[in-house]
Order: C-alpha cells, then structure tokens, then sequence
C-alpha cells in the first residue's frame, strides 16, 4: 500500500508489548514520507525494532507544535504524506497533536486513523464496569489543590471515570479520590498493562490505596485508573435540607459539606453551594 499523497495519518503503537503492532500500521509507517513522533529516540528504536526505515523523523511535542505544525502542514500542502505516532498508544489520547489535526481539517488535508493500541480503553474492558457511557479525565492536577476541585466536581458523575496517573503520584491520587468520592466507591487499577508486570486489581478506592501504601511495587509503572459512577439518590430537597441544616448549626461549611454528601450519598461541591445558600437564608 502507498499512502496517498497530501495525507496525515494517525498511527497507533504498542503501550507496552510489541507483538499489538498492527500489520497495517507497520506498512504505512514504512511508505509515509515523514514520521512525525513524540520522542524522535524512542520512535526510532520502535521503528528500528521492526526495520522500519523512517524516510524523514520529526519531533512533535507539547514544547515544538506550534512550530512543527507549520512544518508539517507546508510538507502535506507539498503532497508529501505524514504518519503521527505517540510514544506509547493512540496519539492525541492525553498526548500532543490536536493541533496539527486541526490545522489539517482546516487545509482540506485527508486524515486518516490507524488504530491500534490504547491504555484507556484497555484498560476500561478489563474493568468490569459500566462501558456503556464512560468520561476520559486524563491526568489530574499535579498540585493537590486544583487535583481535590476537579474531584469534587466530578463525584456526582454518573458515567465511569477513566484516568491515567504516573507512578510519582498515585498515592496521592488514590488520597484524594477517597476524599472526594468516598472510600466505598468501587474502582479497578490497571498497572503496566501488556508488560510484563502487569497487574489489575478491581476493588474499593481505599482498598487500593491501602494496596498502594503497603506495597511499594505496586507504585511503580505507569496507572490507569477506571473508577465507577456516581450511585443515584433518591434524596428530595427537603430531606436534603433538613440533613444540611442540622449539620450547619454544629459545624464549619467544609464539613458540614463533607459529611453531608457522605450521608445523602450527593457531591461534595453541591453540598457546599446549597449550605452556603441556606447560611444566606
């Protein structure tokens, strides 16, 4: 197969085995006149692994895109066609590209994907959770006080949660999901998927970080984190209020914010608006 000129492909790469490299994915790597990679190193010791010869090797990162992007884009217009790969997985999953399919769109460029490979999803039909509707999160916050915000904002998500987190910071991930979205809330932990020490454990978010603080084997690798959805509550208004008010007159906000959606099994963060909205009253 020749890729058609003028052509931007998106091409998946193994997370981890390399025996999920696609055989459709290996022939238009080989046939593309540019390859443009994550990590020029690493692609190329991907490509070399399968004798693949690259005819050019570009980086494309979150530091160069803006730059690259205009590259590229000169080289399609020119009728030259271009492979998009990731260090690991589906690119533009969590990964930089966007904008370089955009542009593309833009231009008229044909995009076409390669499928392969992806951690999230991989990940999700191990689970043994709800597939039918999920929501892709990514990596949280770094700092622990926009990561506990975007949190609270999702603990009345009824979809499953899917998130990729780094071996720095699980525990510290797991901390604050139990805050957040209670310790009782059933999740799975996906380690290292395909390689060889992968491991998935499905039980409760304190369950794992116990798991997590006690072994520390079980820090290290790379994380995906699938997470159930929010439960439904059949708490009316008034039951609501009647819990919130009885927790406001003994308690700061916070926590009466905290506990109460432990209790009515609700957000955190809705439990904060509707007690500061009875506090005004």
């Amino acid at each position: 197969m020749s890729p058609s000129a003028g052509t931007l492909h998106i091409v998946a790469t193994p997370i981890g085995n390399l025996g999920d490299m696609t055989p459709r994915g290996l022939e238009v790597l080989g046939a593309v006149d540019v390859v443009a990679a994550e990590d020029t190193r690493h692609s190329g010791r991907l490509l070399a692994h399968f004798g693949v010869r690259a005819c050019d090797l570009l980086s494309l990162h979150e530091h160069n895109e803006d730059e690259r992007v205009e590259v590229i884009i000169r080289r399609l217009l020119g009728g030259e066609s271009v492979a998009l790969i990731s260090d690991a997985g589906t690119p533009l999953v969590s990964d930089p590209g966007y904008q370089l399919v955009r542009r593309a769109h833009r231009e008229g460029i044909r995009v076409i994907p390669v499928p392969g490979a992806s951690s999230p999803v991989a990940a999700l039909s191990v689970s043994g959770l709800p597939t039918d509707r999920f929501c892709f999160e990514g990596f949280l916050s770094a700092r622990s006080g926009p990561r506990a915000r975007q949190l609270e904002g999702l603990a009345g998500e009824a979809r499953t949660l899917v998130f990729l987190e780094s071996s720095h910071r699980i525990e510290a991930t797991l901390e604050a999901m139990v805050a957040a979205l209670g310790g009782e809330r059933q999740a799975v932990m996906a380690r290292e998927l395909t390689k060889a020490y992968e491991t998935v454990r499905a039980s409760s978010l304190a369950d794992l970080l116990t798991l997590v603080r006690d072994d520390p084997d079980q820090r290290r690798g790379e994380f995906v984190l699938v997470v159930a959805g929010a439960p439904p509550t059949t708490v009316n208004d008034a039951e609501r209020d009647r819990v919130l008010g009885v927790l406001l007159a003994e308690l700061p906000v916070k926590q009466a914010a905290a506990l109460g959606a432990r209790i009515l099994g609700l957000p955190r963060n809705a439990c904060y608006q509707r007690l500061l909205e009875l506090q005004r009253d």
